[in-house]
């Protein structure tokens, strides 16, 4: 028989397991309550806040003379805060509702609500949003929890297109720049960065520090009120050196010459600062602010990227005569008042390399040679100096090898010379060193080559490295970098020899090939140049320095236009309109305006139908849009008197070490299809 616990003890029982069941409450509540409060807080604050981060204004980038080129703007911004019972048909009938009024795919905009429900976190749905827009999403709101509208900053370029490969332009974040910036913070998903250009390069400085938007939301995801609004911190200000008026008489020009495609390049001769850079075609690049996640890489592939000022290549053509004038000077071997007659040709032998005038210049000597371009006096003079003099004063000059500008992929182009065919083992021929002494063959040089080249010789032999960033300043004035002055090489001549080609291209200009780029009351040296191309009509070339009389050269440029024909018509003008103005401070009846002021910081309006209120944000007013003149029309072309007869081929000299054969094939791609070399027309 079993034995029967008497009810005193089944009672001890009960109140030993309740007593041993309320100190397990007991200390669980304490657990709970004391040692993982923060973390139960935490969890209790996330269901009742959402957090909607707020991009800090970019900092500014700004012209040397006070234009803004780059500035925020106020933008309105649709947002969703997914909702605890959030299913996934809500979702659809909100991109349904959404998608008219918004002007977007209704699938899009299903992938953007489900996935911010995925993550139980807000998410932008739609940016830079219309009036029509956000009055339609206010009636919205009244029928569909979860979406409202906020203010924040968006990058805004007051001049579209203006500088535009220099500046670059922002797109939304790929999983490359995720990792490269997400580690650092104050980075989401959805955040814009910079894709090429300042942007790119100086993301981190001018991002400045996010701020943030912590809201209470109810189970439905609805706003209730803003619990706390973080300050973001600006980003740092950018100040180029680029002046508005040479870069805005750089663009107009390029947009106005015969193929709109090219590059000009100008610089401060003194130390290298870019005066103005610009790149034909461009981009707008407002274009890149707004568009979606699905629209930017279709639109991305549509953009002409190609930097031609520093990416394109091009046989220099008669502007390299500069390099062969300083070699024949320093070689010694021909005086500069020998005169050489050009009957509109040379003969070569198997060969007859002709002179861009075709009837013929003359007898000229080494001033008229250069002002005229006379492609026979140089032909003469290639062989007398030889192509090893050539080559290594090219390279003086800085030809074959980057300028070192902070610019991505930046081309080195080609120095032409018989050093390299050495050491291939091939052969130099005759032709080769006509070819090379006119600027032609293989030789290939970039617009930012030229213009450093003719930098060098403003500056009777300073080889600056082109720097466009003068100082960077955080939001409080603290200057966080600047740029010195940076010299990479040095051509040296003897003083005789810079006066003289000093000289030469100031006839060009007077009297010469270049009188489309003369200026009343200053002095302009100039060079002009018709690069031959396989492809369509010849490149036109284009470059000069300038000065105030008994002055230091204060500009120098240089100017391409593919397929323009010719460097006197199509290039000058707009080497004139970019030194005018780079000197209207001090040309006669062309007094400089006074200097833009950067507008201080402003506090937009709130718009009324915005509900969430958003921190104040500094927002400058863009300045009065840029104008350049017109451009002038072209000179008339020079009398050049009739041939008379022929010089006889000049020997090859010695150092070159080649044999004079018939051309070879690296020889024959400068030939006419009739098969005589072309000279190079200016």
């Amino acid at each position: 028989m079993r034995a029967v616990t008497p009810f005193p003890e089944r009672l001890e029982i009960l109140w030993t397991l309740a007593w041993a069941a309320g100190l397990l409450f007991l200390l669980r509540l304490t657990g709970i309550q004391v040692l993982q409060s923060s973390h139960y807080r935490e969890l209790a604050e996330k269901n009742r806040t959402q957090v909607i981060a707020q991009s800090a204004p970019r900092g500014r980038i700004i012209s040397s003379d006070g234009e803004l080129i780059a500035a925020s703007k106020p933008s309105f911004t649709l947002v969703y805060f997914p909702g605890a019972e959030v299913q996934a048909s809500y979702a659809d009938r909100l991109a349904e509702a959404l998608a008219g009024p918004l002007g977007m795919k209704q699938e899009d905009l299903r992938s953007s609500l489900r996935r911010a429900v995925t993550r139980e976190t807000p998410a932008r749905i739609a940016e830079n949003l219309s009036v029509s827009a956000m009055f339609a999403i206010s009636e919205l709101k009244n029928i569909y929890s979860g979406i409202d509208v906020i203010t924040e900053a968006r990058r805004h370029y007051p001049f579209g297109a203006y500088l535009s490969h220099l500046v670059g332009y922002m797109g939304k974040m790929d999983s490359r720049e995720w990792a490269r910036y997400g580690a650092s913070g104050g980075y989401g998903f959805d955040s814009r960065v910079g894709k090429t250009g300042l942007e790119r390069m100086y993301e981190k400085e001018l991002r400045g520090k996010p701020g943030g938007i912590f809201m209470e939301v109810d189970s439905r995801g609805r706003l209730s009120r803003i619990l706390e609004s973080r300050k973001w911190v600006p980003g740092a200000d950018i100040r180029l050196t680029v002046d508005s008026k040479v870069q805005t008489a750089a663009e107009e020009g390029l947009r106005s010459s015969p193929s709109g495609r090219g590059a000009v390049v100008a610089l401060d001769p003194r130390n290298g600062a870019v005066l103005a850079f610009a790149s034909s075609p461009g981009y707008d690049l407002n274009a890149f602010v707004s568009y979606s996640d699905e629209e930017f890489p279709r639109q991305a592939e549509k953009i002409p990227e190609f930097n031609v000022a520093v990416q394109g290549t091009y046989p220099p053509g008669s502007i390299f005569k500069i390099i062969s004038a300083a070699a024949l000077l320093e070689s010694g071997k021909m005086t500069p008042s020998e005169k050489v007659f050009c009957p509109g040709y040379y003969d070569a032998g198997s060969r007859v390399f002709k002179c861009w005038e075709r009837k013929g210049h003359g007898r000229m000597d080494f001033l008229d040679g250069l002002a005229h371009s006379c492609d026979v006096y140089y032909y003469t003079a290639g062989l007398r100096a030889g192509p090893l003099a050539i080559e290594r004063k090219a390279r003086e000059f800085g030809i074959g090898r980057p300028t070192g500008i902070r610019l991505p992929d930046e081309k080195a182009g080609n120095l032409f010379g018989p050093t390299r065919r050495a050491t291939r083992k091939s052969y130099w021929f005759v032709g080769d060193t006509l070819n090379l002494s006119i600027g032609q063959g293989e030789t290939l040089v970039t617009p930012a080559q030229m213009a450093v080249m003719m930098a060098a010789v403003a500056s009777r032999g300073s080889l600056w490295k082109p720097h466009y960033l003068d100082r960077m300043v955080s939001h409080d004035g603290r200057v966080l970098l600047s740029r010195s002055p940076e010299l990479r090489g040095e051509v040296r001549l003897a003083g005789v020899t810079w006066d003289l080609i000093w000289e030469a291209l100031r006839r060009t200009v007077e009297e010469g090939t270049g009188r489309s780029a003369r200026i009343n009351g200053a002095e302009v040296y100039g060079k002009t140049g018709t690069a031959q191309t396989p492809h369509g009509k010849d490149h036109a070339w284009f470059v000069a320095f300038a000065r105030m009389p008994g002055a230091e050269p204060e500009v120098a440029v240089a100017v391409l236009v593919e397929h323009g024909e010719h460097g006197s018509s199509a290039a000058g003008p707009i080497a004139r309109k970019v030194m005018e103005a780079a000197l209207r401070e001090t040309l006669p009846g062309k007094a400089r305006e006074p200097a833009a002021a950067v507008p201080a910081p402003a506090v937009p309006a709130p718009a009324p139908a915005v509900p969430v209120p958003a921190p104040a944000i500094p927002f400058p007013v863009p300045a009065a849009p840029l104008s350049a003149p017109a451009l002038p029309v072209p000179s008339p072309a020079i009398p050049v008197p009739a041939p008379v007869g022929a010089s006889a081929p000049q020997d090859v000299p010695a150092e070159v070490r080649a044999a004079a054969q018939p051309a070879g094939p690296e020889e024959a791609a400068s030939y006419e299809a009739g098969g005589e070399p072309a000279g190079e027309a200016d």
